[in-house]
C-alpha cells in the first residue's frame, strides 16, 4: 500500500467550516434557553423538556433532518456534523431527544430503506421536528444485543426506555418484525420512571392491544436495530466529549476565580496536576470520539471496532471529569444549585448507555482477536 492510498483512508478528526458554524449556531441556542439556571428548573418540574428549544433545534436549525437525504425533507449531512450537535448537547446536559430520535430511530429507519412506504413518511417527519421516534429497548442495549431483541410480540413491557415521554412513535422490535406503534393510541401505556439523570428520564413502556405498522421484516429489522444502536454507541461518545470539556473548563474558572491564603487555589501544585492530568484525557476522547464519528460516516468496515474504542475510553473520561469537576469546586460543587451534580449524574447514566465500557471492551477483544482482560 502507498503513502497515498494510506493517506486517503486515515480519518479526518478535525472538524470543518460546516461543522463549527453547526456548533455554533447549537452553542448560541442552547446558552439561551438551556443554561444551567433553566436545566435545574426544568428538571425540578413535572416534564423536563423545553418543547420550543426542541422545535428550534430540530426544525429551526434542522438539527433532527442532519442523516436525512435532502429528498426525504433532511440535511443530507453526516454523522460528523450530528456529532457536533451532541457535543454541544453534552455540555449543556439540555434535556432533549436527539440522540434517541435524531441519531438512533432516524438510523434504523434509514437502513430499512426509505423507498414510498411508511417508513419514508416517518423520515420525513423526524427530519422536520414534528415527531419523536424512540426505540423500545432498554437504554443500557448495547449494539451487539440488536439481532438478539427481535423476540416476543407487540404484546410486551419494557422496561428502561429513554425518552419514551417525548416519544410520539415506538419503535417496537418482535419477532414477526419492526413495528411503529403510536404513542397516543389505545394499548399503550408509557410509566415515568425515577432515573439518576433527570435530564434524561426513563419509562417503563407496556403495549396491551396496541396496533402497530410494520416496518420491515424481522431479518433486515435485525439488521437496522443493530446499525442503529451502533451509531447511538458511537455519538454517545461526541456527548460525553461534551459533558467532560464544560467539567473541565469551569473546573479551571473556578480554581482561577477561588481564592485561599491569597492566592488562586488553581496555583497549588497538586490541583495543578489533576487538571493538566484530566486535560490529556480531554484532548483523547475528541480523538476516539471523532474517530468513532467518522468511522460511521464514511461506512468504514472499521466503525464497530472505532465505536467499541470511543465508548470504552469516553464513558470513563466524562466519569472522571464530572467527579472532579464536583470534587475541586469544594463544598458548592456538593450543592444542588450548582449544575456540577447534572453532568455528574449524566457521566454515571452514560456509562451504561448502549453497553457498559467493559462489554465494550469485549467487543474490542474479539475483533482484533485478543483475550479480553
Amino acid at each position: 500500500m502507498t503513502a497515498q492510498t494510506e493517506a486517503a483512508q486515515a480519518p479526518d478528526l478535525l472538524y470543518s467550516e460546516a461543522e463549527e458554524d453547526l456548533r455554533s449556531a447549537v452553542r448560541s441556542l442552547l446558552a439561551g434557553r438551556a443554561d444551567a439556571p433553566a436545566v435545574i428548573a426544568g428538571i425540578e418540574s413535572d416534564t423536563p423538556y423545553d418543547l420550543r428549544l426542541w422545535e428550534s433545534l430540530a426544525a429551526g436549525i434542522g438539527a433532527a433532518g442532519l442523516l436525512v437525504p435532502e429528498k426525504l425533507g433532511g440535511q443530507g449531512a453526516t454523522h460528523r456534523e450530528a456529532a457536533v450537535v451532541l457535543e454541544e448537547l453534552g455540555r449543556s446536559v439540555a434535556p432533549a431527544p436527539y440522540l434517541t430520535s435524531a441519531v438512533v430511530a432516524t438510523e434504523i429507519l434509514l437502513a430499512l430503506g426509505a423507498g414510498d412506504g411508511p417508513v419514508a413518511g416517518l423520515l420525513a417527519e423526524l427530519a422536520a421536528g414534528r415527531k419523536v421516534a424512540v426505540l423500545a429497548l432498554p437504554f443500557s442495549t448495547p449494539p451487539a444485543d440488536g439481532a438478539a431483541a427481535m423476540t416476543g410480540t407487540l404484546e410486551r413491557t419494557v422496561t428502561g426506555v429513554a425518552e419514551a415521554e417525548a416519544a410520539d412513535v415506538l419503535l417496537v422490535p418482535t419477532a414477526d418484525g419492526l413495528y411503529a406503534v403510536e404513542t397516543g393510541g389505545d394499548g399503550v401505556a408509557v410509566q415515568a420512571l425515577v432515573p439518576l439523570d433527570l435530564t434524561r428520564p426513563l419509562a417503563t413502556v407496556t403495549l396491551s392491544g396496541a396496533a402497530g405498522t410494520l416496518l420491515a421484516d424481522a431479518g433486515p429489522a435485525a439488521a437496522a436495530v443493530s446499525k442503529g444502536l451502533l451509531a447511538g454507541a458511537g455519538l454517545l461518545a461526541s456527548e460525553q466529549l461534551g459533558l467532560a470539556e464544560w467539567c473541565l473548563t469551569e473546573t479551571v474558572r473556578h480554581t482561577r476565580e477561588r481564592h485561599q491564603f491569597n492566592r488562586p487555589v488553581g496555583s497549588f501544585q497538586s490541583l495543578k496536576h489533576r487538571m493538566a492530568q484530566l486535560w490529556l484525557e480531554v484532548v483523547s476522547a475528541r480523538a476516539a470520539a471523532r474517530n468513532a464519528a467518522d468511522a460511521l460516516a464514511t461506512g468504514s468496515p472499521d466503525a464497530p471496532l472505532a465505536v467499541a474504542v470511543a465508548q470504552a475510553y469516553c464513558s470513563r473520561v466524562a466519569v472522571n471529569a464530572a467527579e472532579e469537576c464536583v470534587q475541586l469546586h469544594g463544598g458548592i460543587g456538593m450543592t444542588w444549585e450548582h449544575p456540577a451534580h447534572l453532568y455528574l449524574k449524566r457521566a454515571k447514566a452514560d456509562s451504561i448507555a448502549y453497553g457498559t465500557a467493559g462489554r465494550h471492551r469485549e467487543t474490542v477483544a474479539g475483533l482484533v482477536e485478543l483475550p479480553a482482560p
